[in-house]
């Protein structure tokens, strides 16, 4: 199955498609090449309200907060990300997961993935005049759906195999 097709299907059953992941041999690989399409995504809907604050205020150039960001989501967000699946692979052990640390690895940057398109659509929406409000609550479901997911992928990861 396609990846495009197993990220819609993790929006309401991440739990199966998180056995599909894992069952599928990824390996180190895999997950950072899903993480890092992740961050690039991420990266990329960040660029329309950098423009807007390039503009707004004096000074700051856009290829300068675009670097900036691109820093940000490129080499560290991924350090930050490879230590809470190391984190949360702690608690799980703590609270009797039996799955390997690449399991808990593999579910939160599968999350990441799995969101990554709705976070560029949320940017997209708040590139339109008067959404504010909407990009907001849009904003939140799309944080809420990531602890879904993540949550559920994490559970799947730390079962007995």
């Amino acid at each position: 199955m396609s990846v495009a097709a197993e990220i819609v299907r993790s929006w309401w059953s991440p739990r199966r498609t998180m056995a599909r992941v894992l069952g599928s041999g990824a390996g180190e690989e895999r997950a950072l090449a899903f993480l890092m399409i992740a961050c690039l995504l991420f990266f990329i809907a960040r660029l329309p309200a950098l423009q807007v604050r390039a503009e707004q205020a004096d000074g700051l150039p856009f290829a300068g907060l675009a670097a900036g960001a691109a820093l940000g989501a490129m080499i560290l967000a991924p350090l930050v990300f490879y230590g809470l699946s190391t984190l949360s692979h702690w608690v799980a052990r703590a609270l009797g997961g039996r799955g390997s640390a690449f399991a808990a690895r593999l579910a939160l940057f599968w999350s990441l993935l799995a969101v990554a398109p709705l976070v560029l659509l949320v940017s997209a929406l708040g590139t339109l005049p008067g959404l504010d409000q909407l990009t907001g609550r849009a904003g939140l479901a799309v944080g809420l759906l990531f602890l879904f997911i993540w949550v559920n992928s994490l559970l799947e990861a730390e079962r007995a195999r």
